[in-house]
């Protein structure tokens, strides 16, 4: 087949591919540091540029400016909040959904993503990564961005050896990283038009 008969076959393929998502997990408002802000920004910029969706728990700190990011780049964002009351997300977020079952909304975010990254955070956190470890998604901490990033990167969560948290030194290779291990993952997700050109 020609490449002209082949590029709208190509195109019709693309426009039934769900768009990959990227979780990005972190401190809340109260305790987000100046470094673990700085790293949520260009991990949201990264994902925006590589034409992924970022989902995130919706509120401040780490969340907040992951969707900054993402929005000041073209990108679309998901906010996932514990509240019942849109007004609790943060500005950036193009979608919110009122989960209304307080912590336990971290599982939605974590099994709502194809890959997740940590920057810094606590034991929401790690309640995300357990429920990605359970469910063997690709997972990376940003180390340099403290918290349960730097506690729990490079390790297994138990003896069972799931799947191992990944480190990575910044926010663009942490991005670069989840891309190449969902590169061959059989989830019926790409990273649509965004991208399109790439693959030209």
């Amino acid at each position: 087949m020609g490449l002209t008969k082949l590029y709208p076959t190509l195109l019709a393929y693309l426009a039934h591919m769900r768009r990959l998502q990227i979780a990005v997990i972190g401190y809340n408002k109260d305790r987000c540091t100046e470094a673990a802000s700085k790293a949520a920004y260009e991990v949201g910029s990264e994902i925006a540029k590589a034409g992924a969706v970022l989902v995130c728990g919706g509120l401040g700190g780490v969340m907040e400016q992951a969707c900054r990011g993402a929005k000041e780049n073209n990108g679309t964002t998901v906010g996932v909040i514990p509240q019942d009351d849109f007004s609790y997300a943060n500005r950036y977020c193009d979608i919110v959904i009122c989960s209304t079952i307080g912590f336990a909304r971290d599982f939605i975010v974590a099994a709502s993503a194809d890959g997740i990254i940590a920057v810094g955070g606590g034991v929401g956190t790690l309640i995300e990564l357990s429920a990605g470890y359970m469910m063997k998604k690709p997972m990376i901490a940003i180390k340099e961005s403290g918290g349960t990033a730097a506690e729990y990167g490079g390790k297994f969560l138990d003896e069972r050896k799931r799947v191992e948290i990944m480190v990575s030194e910044d926010s663009k290779q942490a991005v670069e990283i989840i891309l190449d291990k969902l590169k061959g993952s059989n989830n019926n997700a790409g990273l649509g038009y965004d991208s399109l050109s790439d693959i030209t």
